[in-house]
């Protein structure tokens, strides 16, 4: 027994040594704090052997990584215009083609937040993930909302925000309506109403919110004039906000059956059940955040040579900045909303379109417009919910129509068709709209 015991003890701890190397195999960022025990059992070797392979594990992780986020997507072929800007801003100051060159590079960059947004929603659940990709999604105009604000170009952030809720009304709605509805010809799409409704009531009581300070200050009917206007703009952005974060507890906390999409509820087809299980992250969740923060951050440093090109652009090439603000500008912050809101649709998954286009104008709405108010309350900016009767007659109107095409709970291509007209009249609208040039200076100082 007395020569048994060393034998078996020496058996336990090979075996231990080895289980130790193989879970720090499995765990590579925990190679640096086991080396140095390592090297005391004299495993000097493997623990560089181990080193060797960790970083070569990373190295992998990292390459595959910007394999399937940079290069898994054509539309990434335009992000070497954003460098291209700055150099072109540097050299030659030509605006024209600095803002059209900003907007080439950070389109891609749009969509690639909301796949990260995407992929990070696989790890939070469906209403959280859906909550993200409305967030996100807006990041870009939120953004350049706030550049444009410290620039003191007041008209250009109203417009601009103005212009997302259009554009993901109107045209994101309708392009994921009409090809939802080419895809599945022989049957009625349906989604969620209850969701909906509720967003069409926000929607309006954003639209109530624009509408009072515009109508007092044509009305002239200010107790203090020039003052009146403003502090009613600050209230009603402040009840604003916390009629969206009692929204956001009623959707994530009090009430989330009501907003269960209809195909986990069984009232649609079980094979997109089936494709729903079949689908998995193709990237991890640190991944997801690591990308997020790369794509905002770089996002962030092109919208200030998109801001600062604005004016000359419009310039050059003889365009109405409005028509830059409502219509160029939220293409681009859209992007991934508009991608991600077709893709569902065509796999039948219309709430979730739903929730990336209705979602994000309710969140830009009640949130983004407001949050832009006290933003440049606390820059000393006079930033308000005065819209003009123009720019808020038409957000009056596209709230209107968008509520009475979702309150039967059904789409098809039709309705997607009508969505898509509706928005080049829009368009049209606003590329032969000049602002008044006393509005602008009011806005302005």
């Amino acid at each position: 027994m007395s020569y048994k015991l060393p034998v078996e003890m020496e058996s336990i701890d090979n075996e231990s040594i080895h289980e130790f190397k193989d879970e720090i195999l499995s765990i590579p960022e925990m190679k640096a704090q086991k080396s140095q025990p390592i090297q005391e059992l004299g495993e000097g070797s493997f623990s560089g052997g181990l080193q060797a392979k960790g970083d070569k594990m990373w190295r992998n992780v990292v390459c595959r990584s910007i394999k399937t986020v940079v290069l898994s997507n054509k539309l990434n072929m335009l992000m070497p215009f954003g460098p291209l800007a700055i150099f072109v801003h540097i050299f030659t100051g030509h605006n024209g083609w600095v803002f059209f060159l900003t907007l080439l590079g950070i389109t891609p960059l749009a969509e690639r937040l909301g796949y990260a947004t995407e992929q990070l929603a696989f790890y939070t659940g469906p209403t959280v993930g859906g909550l993200l990709n409305a967030t996100f999604g807006n990041a870009t105009e939120l953004i350049i909302s706030i550049y444009a604000l410290k620039h003191g170009m007041l008209r250009v952030v109203q417009q601009s925000l103005l212009g997302s809720i259009l554009s993901n009304m109107l045209l994101v709605l309708g392009c994921a309506f009409f090809s939802g509805g080419l895809v599945f010809q022989d049957k009625e799409q349906v989604f969620n109403k209850a969701t909906a409704v509720v967003n069409s009531g926000l929607l309006l009581m954003a639209v109530m919110g624009l509408l009072f300070p515009a109508v007092l200050h044509y009305t002239h009917t200010e107790v203090h004039f020039g003052k009146s206007e403003l502090a009613l703009s600050r209230f009603s952005s402040c009840i604003m906000l916390l009629a969206y974060v009692i929204y956001l507890f009623f959707q994530l906390k009090s009430q989330k059956n009501l907003y269960v999409p209809l195909n986990e509820e069984g009232n649609q087809n079980e094979e997109n059940s089936d494709d729903d299980d079949d689908e998995t992250p193709e990237i991890s969740k640190w991944e997801s955040i690591i990308w997020l923060i790369i794509m905002t951050s770089w996002i962030s440093f092109l919208s200030e040579y998109l801001v600062n090109a604005i004016e000359g652009a419009s310039v050059a090439w003889k365009i109405p900045i409005s028509f830059i603000s409502v219509i160029l500008l939220p293409i681009v912050g859209n992007a991934a909303e508009h991608a991600s809101a077709i893709m569902f649709a065509m796999k039948d998954k219309l709430d979730i379109s739903l929730g990336v286009a209705i979602g994000s104008s309710t969140q830009i709405s009640m949130f983004g417009i407001p949050f832009c108010v006290v933003i440049g309350w606390i820059m000393g900016r006079p930033m308000d919910l005065n819209f003009q009767l123009f720019e808020t007659a038409t957000l009056f109107i596209t709230v209107l129509v968008v509520a009475f095409l979702l309150q039967d709970g059904t789409s098809n291509y039709f309705k997607g068709l009508m969505l898509i007209l509706c928005y080049l009249i829009v368009a049209a609208s606003f590329f032969v709209h000049v602002d008044d040039p006393s509005a602008a200076d009011e806005a302005g100082t």
